[in-house]
C-alpha cells in the first residue's frame, strides 16, 4: 500500500495491514515532526508534493526493495499539509521472514524516499521565518 493523504497516518492499521503468518517480523518507522533542528525551535511543519509522481515514484522504490529483499507486505504512507509538533508525517512498515532482512528493507526505504520522492517541507521557526527544504539536498531557499 502507497498513500498520500491530508488525514493523520494511523500507524496501527499500517502496521496491521502489513502482518502475516508468512513473516516473522514486522518493522515500522514513523517521522514525526520534532521541536528542534540543527539548534533552532521548530514550530511546525508544511508538506506539499507532486502526488502523481510522488506515487510512481514510491512504487519504483517498492520495486526495487522487493527485488533485494523477500517482503511479504509493505506500507507507506506520508503526510501532506500542515502539521504541529509531535504529528507523524510519515510511515513506512515491512514485513519479512527475518528481522535483520525487514530491518534493511525499512530503512533502505525510508533513506531512499527522503531523497528521491518529489514531497517538500516547510520548516515553520518559533521566530516566524519559514524555509523550503527540497528531497535529496542539504540547501533550502528562505521564505
Amino acid at each position: 500500500m502507497i498513500r498520500l493523504t491530508h488525514d493523520p497516518i494511523d500507524y496501527h492499521a499500517l502496521t496491521e495491514s502489513v502482518r502475516s503468518t508468512l513473516s516473522g517480523a514486522v518493522v515500522l518507522f514513523l517521522g514525526t515532526v520534532r521541536e528542534l533542528t540543527s539548534g533552532r525551535r521548530t514550530v511546525a511543519l508544511d508538506y506539499e508534493g507532486y502526488p502523481e509522481m510522488a506515487q510512481a515514484k514510491l512504487a519504483e522504490l517498492e520495486a526495487t526493495a522487493r527485488s533485494r529483499w523477500p517482503i511479504d507486505q509493505v506500507g507507506i504512507i506520508h503526510r501532506l499539509g500542515h502539521l504541529e509538533l509531535g504529528d507523524i508525517s510519515v510511515a513506512v512498515a515491512v514485513s519479512c521472514p527475518h528481522r535483520q532482512q525487514a530491518f534493511e528493507a525499512g530503512k533502505f526505504l525510508i533513506d531512499e524516499l527522503k531523497v528521491t520522492v518529489p514531497i517538500w517541507k516547510k520548516e515553520n521557526w518559533d521566530d516566524g521565518s519559514t524555509e523550503w527544504v527540497h528531497p535529496g539536498t542539504e540547501m533550502s531557499k528562505p521564505d
